[in-house]
């Protein structure tokens, strides 16, 4: 009787100390970091305030990197191959949510997988870069913020700014998206004012300054918008603008600070902020496909005074009372 017993404690302690250790497990397991995987298709100033977002706002929501999650960030240097690569290492990694920012990254990284959480960022028209089939809610793993802003507005700021204003420049990468999309808008914002729109593509960062000199002694103006590929050699673009005393005006911040006179444009970092938001619910567990694709609906407006004077124009005195920021002012 007494080796039963005996027995039978020892059978209580194993399967206690296995509990022990089962539940052990599950603690260290709950409290291990959840990956995060960030990437984006460039760096340039605009995209670094997305990402800024992002990050300060896991960690206001208590995902702090190197802490409660762990953030692998990956930038494929201009190379739509090499975020092709970095989207598959990503899926390869599993991590609890990808963050795609820019088109050029984010479609690869929807391409590759069904199942892992997608949460883009800056896309300016996710339904033409087929992430998302409308506004909203969508079905599937995809849902995300765009920087989509109205171009009317814009051809308003133009014209305010350079009244004898024809024909409005447009250097753009034919390969993004998001680029092609903004030329279709502008074309149509710009027609209901009388204006034309010359477009010149530029395929590669080494193109831009050769597209922005065929457009001396044609435009009045040159408009970019957020394509990677420019803004990443802004300052290729503002050279000839000044050399050629031709204005321009950007739809971004970044811009502004590298030599656009002017920009009416969507707060980048309130951008990643949105952003983060949503990562941080998918990291709660809420679905992705209970997640609201949105449009940034506030427009600042950044004015550059020094630029203007270097490109031939003064910036009206109306327009400098109301800005949002004013850089290298006189």
């Amino acid at each position: 009787m007494k080796l039963v017993k005996t027995l039978a404690a020892k059978a209580l302690i194993v399967t206690a100390l296995g509990g022990l250790a089962v539940m052990n497990g599950a603690i260290a397991a709950e409290a291990a970091p959840q990956k995060v995987a960030i990437t984006t298709i460039v760096e340039h100033p605009a995209l670094e305030e997305i990402r800024k977002g992002i990050v300060d706002q896991l960690a206001n929501e208590g995902f702090v990197d190197g802490k409660t999650i762990k953030i692998d960030y990956q930038n494929a240097q201009g190379s739509s191959a090499t975020a092709g690569q970095i989207a598959r290492k990503f899926v390869g990694d599993n991590p609890a949510v990808i963050i795609p920012i820019t088109t050029p990254s984010a479609q690869p990284v929807a391409a590759a997988t069904r199942q892992i959480p997608v949460v883009f960022s800056a896309i300016t028209d996710p339904l033409a870069a087929k992430l998302v089939k409308q506004w909203g809610k969508n079905a599937g793993n995809v849902a995300g913020v765009s920087d989509q802003i109205p171009l009317e507005p814009q051809v308003d700021l133009i014209r305010t700014l350079v009244p004898n204003v024809k024909t409005i420049g447009y250097v753009y990468s034919p390969g993004e998206a998001n680029s092609v999309a903004v030329l279709e808008m502008l074309k149509a914002a710009a027609e209901k004012e009388g204006i034309s729109v010359l477009a010149v593509p530029a395929q590669r960062t080494i193109d831009i300054s050769t597209a922005a000199r065929s457009l001396v002694g044609k435009v009045q103006v040159i408009y970019t918008s957020t394509d990677n590929n420019v803004v990443s050699a802004y300052d290729a673009l503002y050279k000839v603008a000044v050399e050629n005393k031709i204005p321009l005006i950007a739809a971004d911040f970044g811009s502004v600070e590298r030599g656009a006179i002017a920009a009416l444009a969507t707060n980048q970092y309130n951008i990643g902020v949105e952003t983060g938001k949503m990562a941080a619910q998918v990291l709660r567990g809420v679905k992705v496909s209970d997640l609201e694709t949105t449009r940034m609906d506030d427009l600042d407006l950044y004015l550059n005074p020094q630029a203007g004077q270097l490109q031939g124009v003064t910036i009206p005195q109306t327009l400098l009372d109301n800005a949002t920021r004013v850089v290298n002012a006189q």
